[in-house]
């Protein structure tokens, strides 16, 4: 009865720990990016910026380069949310034809991939009569007057860059794609999609939803008691509060489930927060069920590795096992404190042995090597329920020229959010990162011919002209 006690007392304190954390770095977040608001505006207002002369880029040229597309992750926002903040660090600037879709930062897999055909193509987003009657949401979504890519097709394909479940929303997106799910296009395929890379990708899902609160029975429904209890109560009432200027400032995505207190009412609210309706019902439309291993599991025994598509991975760690023993975190300076608990909680992690493990051949020891968010044995290339061709890699020129149906995966040191949100934090680590997956996708990756990217079309403009 003590030891009872005992164990209940340390997990009610972990779960303190956890969540004063979490909100702290999400109002810090927050508060960073009203405070860049506030510093611009003021700044161009005192200052107004003078027109200088100059040098015009071609937009002919620009525009005839596939589209690289960054996709975030959980909790991940796009260019027009949260201010001036960049979920990429800015990476976006890199190239001179980068997309940032803002899509749910929590809404399932599912619905993040139809949201991103949408906002490329343009028009009303259509989740799918069968699955939105399945999850009790509705079928159609926000409307994209323009697409930002209204080109998009196999001509005219694109790069993607998918950070955590970003890189498995690209992939079903692929499926979709290849399996004609889009009412009105017949023509889609997975050629659509030129290169897909994946940085601390959630391809096989994660041990960490089961110590945030997802249960470890069935990969879909929650404690009691837990972290993602408090994640949904402060979900479920930021959406029925339904504040316009908050929500345009940051959103996650649960429109398409009505649960505002003007449609809803108090009944509503009561329900949503017993589970009875919205994202947290029973249906587990959402994203936390798609990064569990079983969930993991489900959406990979539909999805394929395309022999067109190129495919390349970086895994990353925050772990050692000193002395070939005990996997632990691999120090302290060099993990952000927001996931050093979890850290350390998933390189310890046990499946719980009264109830079946989550795929057969599972071991803990595979598992135990993490990036505080993810499991570095899920971030390679897609492996549950079967493994997908796939080779390691040490340096990029290794695998040169680059083959389509292969995944070519790096183990990286790092935690799960290094190359996101703060630059500083990476330092020199995030230009090379970032650079090599530029320069991958604009001068290895292609189908028919190299292509000439604006300035070295320029350089070349000014050789001839010397001629």
């Amino acid at each position: 009865m003590i030891q009872r006690l005992v164990v209940t007392a340390l997990q009610l304190a972990e779960l303190s720990v956890s969540s004063v954390v979490h909100m702290m770095y999400g109002l810090y977040i927050f508060s960073s990016a009203v405070a860049g608001d506030l510093t611009q505006t003021l700044s161009e207002s005192i200052f107004k910026s003078e027109t200088t002369g100059e040098v015009k880029r071609s937009t002919t040229q620009v525009n005839d380069l596939p589209p690289i597309v960054l996709v975030h992750g959980i909790f991940g926002f796009g260019k027009g949310r949260l201010g001036g903040l960049s979920y990429f660090a800015g990476a976006e600037k890199k190239d001179e034809r980068v997309l940032v879709p803002d899509l749910g930062s929590l809404t399932s897999v599912h619905d993040r991939a139809r949201e991103l055909f949408y906002y490329l193509k343009g028009g009303r987003v259509d989740y799918g009569e069968d699955h939105s009657k399945a999850c009790g949401h509705s079928q159609f979504g926000r409307f994209y007057e323009k697409g930002e890519y209204q080109e998009w097709d196999e001509d005219h394909p694109i790069h993607f860059v998918g950070h955590s479940a970003g890189a498995q929303v690209v992939r079903v997106l692929q499926q979709m794609l290849a399996d004609k799910m889009f009412d009105g296009y017949e023509n889609t395929n997975e050629n659509w999609v030129l290169s897909l890379t994946s940085l601390s990708g959630a391809l096989n899902g994660t041990t960490r939803t089961y110590l945030d609160g997802i249960s470890p029975e069935d990969g879909k429904s929650l404690k009691l008691i837990s972290l993602l209890q408090i994640c949904k109560l402060g979900v479920v009432m930021y959406d029925w509060l339904d504040i316009p200027w908050l929500k345009s400032y940051y959103n996650f995505g649960f429109d398409h489930f009505n649960m505002s207190w003007k449609k809803t009412g108090l009944r509503g609210l009561v329900d949503c927060l017993l589970g009875n309706a919205g994202p947290f019902a029973s249906s587990g439309d959402w994203i936390l069920p798609d990064l569990s291993i079983q969930g993991s599991m489900k959406l990979n025994a539909n999805l394929k590795t395309f022999p067109n598509t190129f495919y390349f991975s970086y895994a990353t760690k925050r772990t050692r096992k000193p002395l070939g023993m005990m996997t632990v975190p691999s120090g302290v300076m060099g993990i952000h404190p927001l996931l050093f608990i979890r850290v350390l909680q998933m390189s310890q992690w046990r499946f719980p042995r009264d109830i079946p493990l989550p795929y057969k051949g599972y071991r803990d020891e595979d598992w135990q090597d993490n990036d505080g968010a993810l499991n570095t044995i899920s971030m390679t290339h897609p492996r549950i329920p079967v493994e997908h061709s796939n080779l390691i890699v040490q340096s990029d020129s290794d695998c040169l020229p680059l083959q389509p149906g292969i995944w070519y995966y790096k183990i990286v040191e790092a935690d799960h959010i290094l190359f996101i949100v703060n630059r500083e934090r990476a330092g020199v680590e995030f230009d090379l990162i970032y650079d090599s997956i530029f320069e991958r996708c604009r001068k290895h990756v292609f189908r028919k011919s190299p292509q000439t990217l604006p300035n070295e079309a320029q350089q070349q403009l000014g050789g001839d002209q010397e001629d």
